[in-house]
């Protein structure tokens, strides 16, 4: 949105809060019936808390329901300051509150956000207390968002509408930095914002209520965390110029920390998106067991062998991602899992809730002595005290010429042994040392467990370990296929060393005679 009037890179100074009360036609400031609430974040910024709070234009006074100062245990007597200047300027509309220690800089947002979700507000603009951002446009942020054009606007110095950043003011060691991480950012994310790092910001609380904040952090990366967040749940974006002013303040931001902690939560996000590992600030993003697309994967045989038309039995079926694949081939896909409802649950002909712990004790009542052509045990018996009991179940429910379908783990890959060699056995978020695993099993061991339940072995397969996990890859990327398939062959050769899992076909053992 365009400024309603040019605004030079030095900002000026007018008169006291006390007096600007009187409203001003300002299309942009107009609340449109929301509820608007500013969050001035200030630690040690006695020497300008005053004149932000002064450059607040009349219309936006007139428009917002709050203006909360949130100091967050200042070193000088920046909350002391403020309460004076609510007292002596007697606007209801400013409130002052103090952390009782020091939050951090994300801290600080997290605890003023809470505030206004909690007072059911519908904005919160984001104000910096040492005047780096100018309150002047401050209308500009939240219009977008009262207009119902956007969930977050963010400002961009980098616009060229005021001049430009280096005409601000801005360092050019710090303008480039910021050039060449926004590049890194949009390329690693998909997006296109002129900056990334800019501190003026307006938000929806309705997007931020989608949010998961308690694992953010309470440094200064936060505002870049709470980016990759709106652009993961596909929030609507949006920037607006806003002038660049760098004066004599105190910056508190150690610049080589901050860049390789931006660049640790790109790739953070990205590990955990590719289930690698879960890192607590997107934990809600991991997924436990994602499709596997790649070439020579379990679900890669799995798919293929369970082949089309089929009334299939998904025992440990998750939230269904993989069954939803299955029923577009014309399968039939009967799921079980202890999930109460499952994500993909359409993908299902029916879903039943039981503890696969317990065998098929509590799902066979309700299937209702439906035979099936495959039964899948994926990833399943690695997970159980005692899988036996599974097994010798499955095999009342497979139809005469069915399927058992069974993957499992190789402890002895060659990425364990090393790790025992250098004496090391630590559990994982996924993969062979998965935490949640309670059985571990090589080639010899899972064949012996199949054929001690009454099964014979029809064949055989053996995963590739996920090359493009460890590389930070795409599944789909040239080179990781590539590397995918070089692995394939040597695994081939050397099965029990490099294979990642072993797939088992497996039929009932035909009674004697």
């Amino acid at each position: 949105m365009p400024p309603a009037g040019p605004i030079s890179a030095q900002p000026h100074f007018p008169s006291a809060p006390a007096r600007l009360t009187a409203a001003a036609a300002d299309a942009l400031a107009d609340c449109r019936g929301k509820r608007i609430g500013v969050l001035v974040v200030a630690y040690n910024a006695v020497t300008t808390l005053t004149k932000v709070l002064a450059r607040i234009t009349p219309a936006v006074w007139d428009n917002v329901e709050e203006v909360v100062v949130s100091d967050d245990a200042s070193q000088d007597a920046t909350y002391e300051l403020a309460v004076g200047c609510k007292t002596l300027s007697e606007i209801p509309k400013l409130r002052v509150i103090r952390n009782p220690r020091n939050l951090g800089y994300g801290g600080n947002q997290k605890a003023g956000y809470r505030y206004f979700l909690e007072r059911g507000f519908d904005v919160v603009v984001l104000l910096h207390g040492d005047g780096q951002y100018a309150p002047e446009v401050l209308s500009h942020l939240y219009h977008p968002i009262v207009a119902g054009e956007a969930d977050a606007v963010f400002g961009s110095r980098m616009m060229p509408d005021y001049g430009g950043p280096l005409k601000g003011g801005m360092p050019l060691y710090k303008y480039a930095g910021n050039k060449i991480l926004t590049w890194l950012e949009n390329r690693a994310l998909g997006m296109r914002l002129t900056e990334f790092h800019s501190g003026y910001r307006a938000y929806s609380l309705d997007a931020l209520r989608q949010i998961d904040l308690s694992h953010m952090t309470d440094t200064f990366h936060f505002d870049t965390q709470i980016i990759v967040k709106l652009h993961h749940q596909g929030l609507r974006v949006r920037e607006v110029p806003v002038p660049t002013y760098y004066g004599g303040e105190i910056c508190y931001v150690n610049g080589f920390r901050y860049a390789w902690d931006v660049l640790q939560t790109v790739y953070r996000y990205r590990r955990t998106l590719q289930s690698a590992r879960c890192y607590p600030e997107f934990a809600e993003y991991f997924v436990h067991y994602p499709p596997k697309h790649s070439p020579y994967s379990s679900h890669y045989y799995f798919e293929r062998l369970t082949g089309k038309n089929h009334d299939v039995l998904d025992c440990g079926c998750g939230e269904g991602s993989f069954a939803a694949g299955l029923a577009e081939n014309g399968n039939r896909v009967v799921g079980i899992d202890r999930l109460a409802r499952p994500e993909h649950e359409a993908a299902f002909e029916r879903y039943i809730e039981a503890d696969l712990g317990r065998g098929l004790a509590d799902a066979i009542p309700q299937l209702e002595k439906r035979k099936f052509d495959r039964v899948l045990l994926m990833d399943v018996l690695e997970h159980l005290p005692d899988p036996g009991r599974l097994l010798a179940d499955c095999r009342g429910v497979l139809r005469r010429g069915g399927r058992l379908l069974v993957s499992v783990p190789n402890v002895a890959n060659i990425t364990v042994r090393l790790k025992l060699l250098l004496g090391s056995f630590r559990y994982a978020d996924r993969g062979i040392l998965d935490r949640t695993h309670l059985r571990f099993f090589t080639v010899r061991t899972a064949r012996g467990l199949l054929e001690e339940n009454g099964y014979r072995i029809l064949g055989r397969k053996t995963t590739v370990m996920p090359i493009e996990l460890a590389l930070g890859l795409a599944q789909r990327n040239r080179l990781a296929r590539f590397l995918t398939h070089l692995l394939a062959a040597a695994t081939a050769i050397l099965p029990g060393l490099l294979g990642y899992q072993f797939v088992f076909i497996a039929a009932p053992e035909e009674p004697a005679g």
